[in-house]
């Protein structure tokens, strides 16, 4: 086939990158060649339009082992053990084909885990469909959940915690981010830097198909009309085959003949060989007749770009082949030998005897292209002024009510029912909570972690939007006794050649910054999806975080349900009345214009720490962070999971009830403590300058707002529980 400038673009390089290309190699790549760099100078691979922008984040601490650049982020948690975790998107193919989009997706996540060494114990997703009434939404909705849970089910990895959200924004681009997180002995770490001469590349897992071509490419392009055209380039996945592949491999690394090992994820083995040898500083040479094929007469540049699931690259030490062959003959898995490190810092390919791709490794990693985009600035939007008349002719209650059953409020367990939580038997906090917890098997230690997003937030104002959703996973780890760590992040965007989604993620990513940075809450590890669009029509900015805390005795862990009648319950931190942006304004007034609440990244930390010391002296009987829908919401969902009721006070502030009740000002809790211990509270409350009010008295089963205005527990359980089932029952 002959190469020219038309080709390139076909594969998504640019005319400029193309000459780039032919400059660099002082020739004209061949088919194979060509495939290779536009892999791996892809948005998804090469981060071109967004290296320049990350490199801001910042990633050290004293708990950090491993930041960015790896295959997932590690930290310390003490005992000589360690976190592995990461979370990826994987957007395209969930909307071209839900099942196996969001299936290879899990799978892809816990390859990233488990190819550092460590045994996946929990799974996370953050997902994000269109508008209910949108006719596509309710398929993807399932096919996404089955696939999140058909492949979780079967790794026997427990799926603890999640988010999902309907906007319109994402009608025609769904978003389907994954989350994992490992454990691992700090000294039986592996890394994917390749090291030494002469050392034997192997390959191991599943045979090559023709599933997957054009993954990462296709990962980096918008959509249009031909998107079903696409369905070739989604990866099938087979977990059972993955079960086998995590065994083998932490069979391998309990012995001492891995020099690196890397999976084969986006861009399959082009990516994966050349991540070690750029790492490494070195050459490898692969002789593709060697590779494991399921398909007659694939070519090179097939067996390259496939991403065909459940597969990984090692390199070993000299004379541990046989060993490690024995190791997965066992496992009933391919192993084959295909290549080995060299000194010329080229990947070089041979087929059929001939050489069918030379190409200086740094020409593909180092000398990828780095954009530094025209990008516009956010203004932050004038305050509504809403009328306190308007507010008097709402009803509490059935405000509440309507609030409560929204579809981004409502309850969630008609999806995480069909995901197995409790597999390893190590889970002590389910779904539905603030955040997932799991125990250190056979310890008291415990880890939480929660994902989140706020994507309202950041496109009102992308700066104060990114720091929001930094706070946000920050509350939800304090509010079940977890000291946060650390965070991984998936940056979802539409097309960064637009100056207005590029500014988006600027200023997100500014945001994210600057709360990481004063939280002392690093990021770890991460992933950025661009072209989340769909005819230039981009999604709302969506940058998902992923928290990581550690709860040193499981059992001072906090749950949000409401213990006992007759403890108090308060709010910790001040409510202002800030209406803008918040999901009353937005359902219940139809008003959608407005700045995001504001963020104070003081009162964050010291709210936060406040409460962790009231949890350290057991002084805490359950706890909510307040975030959409404000207090009541907070409040509300505190009694349904309880199954008890609270005699609420009148605010003293002088706001408008509505105001104080449905606000979504952010650094607030919402605690329950027994009468005994009232004074001790206050006391360190006061100590601390954090601002706290009592809201009420927990009662049996109703939720008063004066003694003319109730409501039954069962019936605001009815209102949140009751959506999701119906509307997927129809």
């Amino acid at each position: 086939m002959i190469v020219n400038e038309q080709l390139a673009i076909d594969h998504g390089l640019k005319k400029d990158e193309y000459v780039k290309i032919c400059e660099l190699l002082k020739r004209t790549p061949n088919i194979t060649e060509l495939g290779i760099f536009s892999a791996m100078w892809n948005e998804h691979c090469s981060y071109k339009s967004s290296r320049l922008h990350l490199k801001k984040l910042p990633t050290k601490g004293k708990k950090v082992i491993q930041g960015p650049g790896e295959n997932a982020g590690i930290i310390d948690i003490e005992d000589n053990d360690a976190i592995v975790f990461k979370i990826e998107s994987h957007n395209h193919p969930s909307f071209i084909e839900p099942y196996q989009g969001a299936a290879t997706g899990v799978g892809g996540i816990m390859r990233d885990v488990f190819t550092m060494g460590a045994r996946p114990i929990a799974n996370l997703n953050s997902i994000h469909f269109g508008s209910p009434q949108n006719k596509k939404t309710k398929n993807l909705l399932r096919g996404v959940v089955h696939g999140i849970g058909g492949y979780g089910n079967c790794m026997g990895v427990p799926t603890i915690a999640g988010q999902t959200s309907f906007d319109s924004s994402y009608n025609g681009n769904i978003l389907v981010n994954a989350m994992t997180l490992g454990l691992v002995k700090k000294d039986k770490i592996f890394y994917s830097k390749a090291a030494g001469l002469n050392k034997p590349v192997i390959y191991v897992g599943s045979k090559t198909g023709r599933d997957g071509i054009h993954g990462a490419s296709m990962a980096s392009a918008s959509f249009d009309d031909k998107i079903e055209e696409k369905k070739p380039t989604v990866q099938v996945g087979d977990p059972f085959t993955e079960k086998l592949l995590l065994e083998a491999c932490l069979e391998l690394m309990a012995g001492d003949s891995i020099i690196a090992i890397q999976d084969m994820g986006a861009a399959g083995l082009t990516s994966s060989s050349i991540e070690m040898a750029s790492k490494g500083k070195l050459g490898i040479e692969i002789n593709l007749n060697k590779v494991p094929c399921r398909e007659t007469k694939m070519t090179p540049y097939e067996i390259m770009l496939s991403e065909s699931q459940e597969r990984m690259l090692i390199v070993l030490e000299n004379g541990k082949e046989e060993q490690a062959k024995k190791i997965f003959d066992k496992w009933n898995l391919d192993f084959a030998v295909i290549g080995k490190t060299t000194n010329t810092k080229k990947i070089q390919l041979y087929f059929d005897e001939a050489k069918v791709a030379d190409i200086p490794v740094n020409t593909l990693v180092e000398n990828s292209p780095m954009y530094d985009r025209k990008w516009k600035k956010s203004k932050l939007p004038k305050k509504n002024k809403i009328k306190k008349e308007d507010l008097k002719n709402f009803k509490i209650i059935d405000v509440l009510k309507k609030v409560l059953s929204d579809p981004n409020i409502c309850s969630k367990e008609w999806i995480w029912q069909q995901y197995d939580h409790t597999v390893m038997g190590d889970t002590i906090q389910k779904p539905g909570g603030d955040a997932g917890v799991v125990r250190v098997h056979g310890t008291n230690k415990a880890v939480a972690t929660t994902v989140d997003s706020s994507a309202i937030y950041c496109w009102a104002h992308p700066l104060t939007g990114g720091k929001q959703v930094v706070c946000e996973s920050f509350r939800n780890l304090i509010s079940v006794g977890a000291k946060p760590i650390a965070i991984t992040n998936c940056l979802n965007f539409g097309s960064p050649e637009n100056e207005e989604n590029m500014g988006e993620f600027v200023e997100c990513v500014q945001g994210i910054g600057e709360a990481s940075d004063y939280l002392k809450f690093p990021v770890v590890s991460g992933n950025v999806s661009f072209y989340n669009q769909t005819k230039n029509e981009g999604v709302k900015p969506t940058p998902a975080i992923g928290g990581v805390g550690l709860i040193k005795d499981y059992k001072k862990m906090i749950s949000m349900d409401f213990k006992e009648v007759n403890n108090i319950v308060m709010v910790i931190g001040k409510t202002e009345g800030h209406l803008d942006q918040s999901l009353f304004a937005r359902s219940v007034l139809d008003e959608k214009s407005g700045p995001p609440p504001e963020i104070n990244l003081f009162n964050e930390k010291n709210n936060g720490e406040t409460l962790l010391k009231l949890i350290e002296n057991n002084l805490i009987k359950s706890a909510h962070d307040v975030s959409l829908g404000g207090i009541i919401t907070a409040v509300s969902k505190m009694c349904i999971k309880g199954n008890l009721g609270i005699n609420l006070n009148k605010p003293k502030y002088l706001i408008n009830e509505m105001e104080y009740f449905f606000a979504e000002d952010q650094g607030r809790y919402i605690i329950e403590v027994s009468k005994k211990d009232l004074k001790k509270v206050t006391d360190i409350l006061n100590k601390n300058a954090v601002h706290y009010d009592e809201l009420g008295i927990i009662n049996e089963n109703e939720l008063y707002i004066d003694q003319k205005t109730k409501v039954a527990i069962d019936v605001l359980k009815s209102s949140n529980t009751k959506w999701l089932s119906e509307y997927m029952s129809k």
